[in-house]
């Protein structure tokens, strides 16, 4: 088995008004993939994030550690939220990464653990 991210990707400006139909809509559609997926037994994590203004980057150079507000990059689109998987192979994450976008109606990036 091996283990894969799917990371939601949207506009740093994405703001969900969850009384809105088509938000309705997308957390249902959400909601069924993640029936799906842990009903497989492939699901291992997922989470949805704060917006970016919420991130503390803290970095550590030459023994020296330092804290900034914000984001580590500034960027138009930002990572929303994820989901961790276990699968067989590439070509089962990459079935579950079609699923997850069409849910999210939005791109979803798949990239294995490394030493997978």
């Amino acid at each position: 088995m091996a283990q894969y991210l799917l990371s939601v990707w949207h506009d740093e400006d994405f703001v969900v008004d969850f009384s809105g139909d088509d938000a309705q809509r997308m957390v249902a559609q959400v909601g069924a993939f993640n029936e799906e997926l842990i009903g497989s037994g492939s699901f291992v994590f997922a989470g949805g994030l704060n917006p970016s203004s919420s991130a503390t980057v803290v970095r550590s150079t030459n023994g020296q550690v330092s804290m900034t507000d914000g984001p580590f990059a500034e960027s138009k689109e930002v990572m929303g939220g994820f989901w961790v998987i276990d699968v067989t192979d590439l070509d089962a994450a990459l079935d579950w990464a079609r699923k997850a976008a069409a849910a999210c109606e939005g791109p979803v990036e798949l990239r294995p653990f490394q030493g997978e």
